[in-house]
């Protein structure tokens, strides 16, 4: 599979606001599907089960069975090789440019 596929299903996962807040639910510790399921009432656990199947894909989420449990844990390399790729080379770009302005309005300061 090439990275421009693997970037694309990334994308899409993290398109949805209700996968993104599956995310946020998972960043600080791994939960149950169950837990999940509780943490977002106004959804039904087949909904849910589609979206963790989506982030599943996307490798957001890494899935463990312990005995009748699916343990969902985060998986943030992916979210880190999205930032290395698009975002960190155009933040330090932007740091820079700000740097420079401070520097320029500074020295015309004085």
């Amino acid at each position: 599979m090439s990275s421009d596929e693997d970037n694309d299903r990334i994308f899409k996962a993290l398109s949805a606001a209700t996968r993104r807040d599956i995310l946020d639910a998972l960043k600080d510790k791994p939960q149950t599907t169950g837990e999940l399921c509780a943490r977002f009432p106004a959804l039904d656990r087949c909904t849910v089960m589609q979206h963790l199947k989506v982030l599943e894909g996307a490798d957001l989420v890494i899935v463990r069975r312990e005995g009748r449990e699916r343990w969902n844990h985060l998986n943030p390399l992916p979210i880190k090789q999205i930032y290395d790729r698009w975002i960190g080379a155009y933040a330090g770009r932007a740091v820079e440019m700000l740097d420079r302005l401070k520097s320029d309005l500074e020295s015309k300061g004085n």
